[in-house]
C-alpha cells in the first residue's frame, strides 16, 4: 500500500473530523432526519380528500375585475379622479381614472356567479369551483408576489408549496417525479426556477422542470443514437458504476442532499426510460380528447398540451403539476399594463378552453374526486387606468378557485370593495391558501415543519387558517 503523505493525513485527517461535525450539527438541525410519511389513508396527519393536485398559475397579475370579480361601480364612476394621490410603492405609472371593465359579465350556473366574457368555457363550470373572492399579498412587485404564492415568503430561499407535499407525502408512482412543473413555451415565468425550489428542504423535493413542446420532453433520458455502444447492458453497466461513485461521494459528505437528490434522480432517470416515453405520448390520446383541450388550434395549442400532460401525469402517479401561463416580462402574459381591452382576450383565450377540458376529463375518469384543481396569480390589477386603458399592479385583492376533491362547489368566500381595490371582507393570505391546500391533502400546516437555521419553519410560517367555507 503506498503510504500517504503528509497533506494527504492532513487533508483525510481533516475532512473526517469536518465530517463528524459537520454531521453533529445536521443531526441537531434534524436535516439527516428521514421525511415524514404518509399513513394509509393517504394523509399525513388526517384522512385525505386530495391524493394530488393540479396548480394552473396565470403569472403576471390577472384582472380580478374583468375575470371573476365583477364591479358595477366601475360603470357609475369610470372617468372619476378617485385613486390614490401618489403612486403606490410598487405601481410602475401614475394612477389614472376609475376604468369600467370592457368586457361583459353575465351570471352562470345554479349559483349564479358572475363570469366576464373572456372566460366562456370556464363559465360554464362555476357550479363546480370554489372562489376566493378576497385573496391578498403584501406586495405589488411581481418577483416578491410570485414567491409568496409559491413559497410563502416575499424572499428568496424558501421551498414552495409543490417541494413541501412531496416531502410530506412522498410520490404516488417510483416511476415519475412526484413534483412537476411545466412552464409556458416562451419561457420561464418571474424568480425563473426558484419558484420551483426546495430551499432549505432536501434537493430531491425541487421541481422537475419540463418542456412540454420539446422533441423529447425530457433530454437526454436515453443515449444519443449516434452512440449505439451507450445502450442495453453498457448502457445498465455504466450507471452502475455512476452510482456506485456518486454513493461513495455522498458517503464522503454526509448532509450533501444535493448528492442524495443526484442518486435519486440517476435512478429514478432509468425507471423512467420505461414510464416517460408513454407518459408524454399525447399521440396515443384520440383526436376527441386531443381537439377538446384545443390541440388543433394555435391560440390553445401550448397550454392544452400541457393541462392534457397534466392530465396524464397525476393519472400515472405525480402527485404535483404546476402548469403555468406566460414568461415573465411586459408582454404575452396577464401583466396587462398597456390596454386591457386588447391584452387580456388572447392571454385569456389561451388558457380557456383546456381548463375547461382539463376539469372535464378529469372528472368523466372518475380523477377529479380525489385531484385538486387550483387556479391562481401573484396579485391583481388596480380599478384605476395606467396608459389610459391599461391596469397597474395591485396586491389589494385578487381571485383564486379551487376544484375537486374535498371542495364545495359554487361556494365563495370574502369580499373585494366596491372598486375592487382592496379586500374587505373574508381577507384570505398565501398562509390561508397553503393551509387550505395542505388540509385538503391530509396535512395540519401547522404540524409540517423543517428545522433550519435554528428555526422550525413551516410553509405557512406563523399565520394561515384553513378557510372551511369552500369545503365540502
Amino acid at each position: 500500500m503506498t503510504p500517504l503523505s503528509r497533506r494527504q493525513f492532513l487533508w483525510d485527517t481533516g475532512g473526517g473530523l469536518g465530517g463528524i461535525a459537520a454531521a453533529y450539527l445536521l443531526a441537531q438541525e434534524q436535516l439527516l432526519a428521514a421525511p415524514p410519511r404518509a399513513d394509509l389513508n393517504g394523509g399525513l396527519h388526517h384522512r385525505a380528500k386530495a391524493k394530488r393536485i393540479v396548480q394552473l398559475f396565470m403569472n403576471g397579475g390577472a384582472s380580478p375585475m374583468d375575470t371573476y370579480d365583477y364591479k358595477p361601480e366601475l360603470v357609475r364612476l369610470h372617468g372619476q379622479m378617485l385613486g390614490p394621490k401618489e403612486k403606490p410603492e410598487g405601481q410602475t405609472g401614475e394612477v389614472g381614472a376609475v376604468m369600467k371593465s370592457p368586457f361583459e359579465f353575465q351570471q352562470h350556473g345554479q349559483s349564479g356567479r358572475w363570469v366576464s366574457s373572456v372566460f366562456p368555457y370556464q363559465a360554464e363550470w362555476v357550479d363546480e369551483l370554489a372562489f376566493l373572492m378576497a385573496m391578498t399579498t403584501k406586495t405589488n412587485v411581481h418577483g416578491p408576489g410570485s414567491y409568496m404564492m409559491n413559497t410563502g415568503f416575499l424572499l428568496p430561499g424558501f421551498p414552495c408549496m409543490g417541494a413541501w407535499i412531496s416531502y410530506a407525502l412522498g410520490t404516488l408512482s417510483e416511476d415519475l417525479p412526484a413534483f412537476v412543473v411545466l412552464p409556458d413555451a416562451r419561457g420561464l415565468p418571474y424568480n425563473q426556477r426558484a419558484n420551483f425550489s426546495a430551499g432549505f428542504l432536501p434537493a430531491k423535493h425541487q421541481g422537475t422542470v419540463i418542456n412540454a413542446g420539446a422533441a423529447p420532453p425530457i433530454p437526454d433520458l436515453f443515449a444519443d443514437k449516434k452512440h449505439a455502444f451507450a445502450s442495453g447492458k453498457a448502457d445498465r453497466d455504466t450507471i452502475a458504476v455512476l452510482q456506485k461513485m456518486n454513493r461513495q461521494h455522498a458517503a464522503e459528505h454526509p448532509g450533501d442532499s444535493r448528492l442524495e437528490a443526484r442518486i435519486a434522480a440517476c435512478e429514478l432517470a432509468g425507471r423512467m426510460q420505461l414510464s416517460a416515453p408513454e407518459a408524454f405520448d399525447l399521440s396515443r390520446e384520440s383526436e376527441v380528447t386531443r381537439r377538446l383541450y384545443g390541440l388543433d388550434n394555435k391560440v390553445t395549442e401550448d397550454f392544452g398540451r400541457r393541462c392534457l400532460l397534466a392530465r396524464r401525469l397525476v393519472e400515472r402517479g405525480t402527485r404535483i403539476v404546476q402548469v403555468w401561463s406566460g414568461p415573465q416580462g411586459a408582454t404575452q402574459n396577464w401583466d396587462n399594463h398597456g390596454s386591457i381591452e386588447k391584452e387580456l382576450p388572447p392571454i385569456a383565450a389561451s388558457v380557456d378552453q383546456p381548463i375547461a377540458a382539463l376539469l372535464g376529463d378529469l372528472k368523466a375518469r372518475g380523477l377529479l374526486a380525489d385531484t385538486l384543481v387550483v387556479w391562481t396569480t401573484e396579485f391583481g390589477r388596480t380599478p384605476f387606468a395606467q396608459s389610459g386603458v391599461g391596469r397597474d399592479h395591485n396586491g389589494g385583492t385578487f381571485v383564486s378557485w379551487m376544484a375537486g376533491a374535498g371542495i364545495k362547489g359554487g361556494a365563495a368566500y370574502g369580499r373585494s370593495d366596491d372598486l375592487g381595490f382592496k379586500a374587505v371582507e373574508g381577507v384570505t393570505y398565501c398562509y390561508d391558501f397553503h393551509a387550505t391546500i395542505l388540509h385538503l391533502m391530509g396535512i395540519d400546516h401547522k404540524k409540517l415543519t423543517f428545522r433550519t437555521g435554528g428555526v422550525d419553519r413551516r410553509l405557512t410560517d406563523v399565520h394561515g387558517e384553513v378557510v372551511r367555507e369552500i369545503l365540502a
